[in-house]
């Protein structure tokens, strides 16, 4: 399977060592969970984007496509996660040709954990991975080193303490699809009301051996809503305490001023060169 491309790691140190500042990688902060129930399995995430202290992004999707009945949850890095699962469907795609059948969620686990492995955690990818297939529905977490988990609820991610309170204290075997999806909600919003990293919506994918359900913004309790005043002042409400107006000719000694004429405007444009 082919790797990532190192080329320009020595230039960007180069480029360190005098003083230019490396860009912060955008990471997804996070709340993920799934959950399995009887005939399936549902995964949720929460929909905000950090780069440091900044939301980056108020509603992005942590929820990707691997093959039609396999999808995985994101946490870390944005890019390493959105890259990775999309090269592993990639392969998946192309083993599921190859062989004839159905892509298992076991060979999606065994294509993932070992190329996490190879790079040792440097790939940020805190993955949480369902899915149904010939064998029945699965549920694994595997981790930015390739250690997995197989269970029948997890969490990942910054605000995964909170949701796994939820989990247990409500989980109970023998689920149904509607309690199970009710269940990884109240999970996320319990990251997105504890955890800083998490925020803004809930996503929710329900996977059967039949098909998959995407429930983007299943639910939106940071809605924006309209301001109580409005902060549109008439003019005069400040007083002006002084006036000063700059001729043409006081600005003159700072800059050259030319006059252009219409016919000198249009010759002093730029021209868009056009290939003929």
């Amino acid at each position: 399977m082919p790797g990532f491309d190192f080329s320009l790691h020595n230039r960007n140190l180069a480029l360190h060592a005098q003083g230019v500042p490396l860009p912060k990688a955008t990471s997804t902060g996070t709340t993920i969970v799934g959950c399995l129930y009887d005939g399936g399995v549902v995964i949720a995430a929460d929909t905000r984007a950090t780069s440091g202290p900044i939301v980056a992004d108020k509603n992005c999707e942590k929820l990707h496509y691997i093959a039609p009945q396999i999808w995985c949850a994101g946490a870390g890095t944005a890019a390493d996660t959105e890259f990775t699962t999309a090269l592993i469907s990639s392969n998946i795609e192309l083993h599921a040709l190859s062989t004839g059948r159905k892509p298992r969620v076991a060979t999606v686990m065994t294509m993932l954990k070992q190329h996490l492995f190879r790079y040792q955690g440097h790939i940020g990818a805190y993955l949480v991975v369902a899915g149904c297939d010939p064998t029945g529905s699965h549920l694994f977490t595997v981790h930015a080193h390739g250690s997995t988990d197989k269970l029948p609820y997890v969490t990942m991610g910054s605000g995964s303490l909170a949701a796994m309170s939820v989990f247990e204290t409500q989980w109970k075997s023998g689920l149904n699809k509607d309690d199970a999806i009710k269940l990884c909600a109240d999970a996320i919003q319990a990251g997105i009301w504890n955890d800083l990293g998490s925020g803004s919506n809930v996503d929710v994918c329900v996977i059967t051996q039949e098909k998959t359900t995407l429930m983007r913004n299943y639910i939106t309790p940071n809605k924006r809503e309209q301001k109580m005043r409005n902060y549109k002042f008439q003019r005069g409400t400040t007083a002006v305490l002084n006036e000063k107006i700059i001729t043409r000719q006081d600005i003159s000694k700072y800059v050259t001023v030319h006059e252009l004429s219409d016919n000198d405007a249009g010759q002093a444009a730029e021209k868009m060169e056009v290939d003929s």
